[in-house]
């Protein structure tokens, strides 16, 4: 079953600040902020919504393909991903411009300051979903905002069951225009602060919302998910990692476990357990994409933790 997800590839540059980002700036001077974070460690990952979740979804046994718009640059993200096999066939090169980036320094709270430049993604509306074949289910994650509004319009209009994951692109829209993405998407996925943005920009309540869908998740760090289906609350707690090492690209994996749960008609309380175990084993490796279990490592962790068949 063919996943096309569209969304941003990017480099992510990795900082860890050593320190705790409270304990540098001063509320009273929040009006004229001027700080600067010493980072002893820095390194340069593979990542990117769509990139992340393609991974994940990889592992999982699943089919992704990835539909991007990209710079120059991407080459050796293009070899990383044929030496995985995730497919590339709708991944576009613009040559003018970098492939996406973003500069990430966390401290020793897991928050993030983030910086991103979006380069070729901004392309992202060359793309049209219409030429990918096959697709049985898509995911329309943070990209060009015109891109993500055509990918969202393509897949109902193509009857294509697909998830809104707004994620960081959130703040581009409009109350009206994250309305409209909700009523035609199938699923809408955010994290606790997102759904408070969503909910703010939207005038209507997370109930309210996720009854113009067939679920709504709204995921809370350490302390689990919640999904809202069918006039029914899912609380999904948190599986314990063996070590909390970096955040970046969790809720990413966490999509993926729900992705692969939804395209193989599992309850959502199976879906989201897998999605809580993706996350984990994600959080204890740095980068987004440096944990490399296999299919049957993640089932026999699945049925580990929760008693469950993962294949029944």
């Amino acid at each position: 079953m063919k996943t096309l997800i569209c969304g941003s590839m990017a480099y992510d540059t990795i900082m860890v600040f050593e320190d705790r980002f409270q304990h540098h700036i001063l509320p009273e001077k929040i009006h004229s902020l001027s700080v600067a974070f010493l980072v002893p460690t820095m390194r340069k990952e593979f990542g990117g919504t769509a990139g992340n979740i393609a991974y994940n979804l990889n592992l999982l046994g699943g089919q992704p393909a990835i539909m991007a718009t990209v710079g120059h640059d991407f080459t050796e993200y293009h070899k990383r991903l044929e030496s995985l096999h995730i497919s590339t066939q709708y991944i576009q090169q613009i040559n003018d411009n970098f492939t996406a980036q973003a500069f990430i320094t966390t401290d020793l709270d897991d928050n993030q300051i983030t910086a991103f430049h979006p380069g070729a993604m901004n392309f992202s509306h060359m793309n049209q979903v219409e030429k990918a074949d096959n697709v049985s289910f898509g995911v329309v994650s943070p990209d060009g905002k015109l891109g993500m509004i055509q990918h969202a319009n393509s897949f109902h209009q193509q009857n294509i069951p697909f998830l809104f994951d707004p994620g960081q692109g959130l703040p581009m829209f409009t109350g009206h225009e994250l309305l409209h993405f909700i009523e035609q998407a199938n699923y809408f996925a955010v994290n606790d602060y997102e759904a408070q943005l969503l909910v703010d920009k939207t005038g209507l309540s997370i109930d309210e919302l996720a009854k113009k869908v067939d679920a709504a998740i709204v995921t809370k760090g350490a302390e689990g998910s919640t999904i809202y289906t069918d006039n029914e609350l899912i609380h999904i707690p948190a599986v314990r990692a063996e070590h909390i090492v970096d955040p970046t690209g969790c809720g990413d994996a966490y999509r993926a476990g729900l992705i692969y749960g939804i395209t193989h008609n599992w309850s959502w309380a199976k879906t989201g357990r897998l999605a809580a175990l993706m996350g984990s084993i994600k959080i204890a490796h740095r980068g987004g994409q440096n944990h490399s279990l296999s299919s049957s490592e993640i089932a026999s962790l699945f049925n580990q933790h929760f008693n469950l068949d993962f294949y029944t």
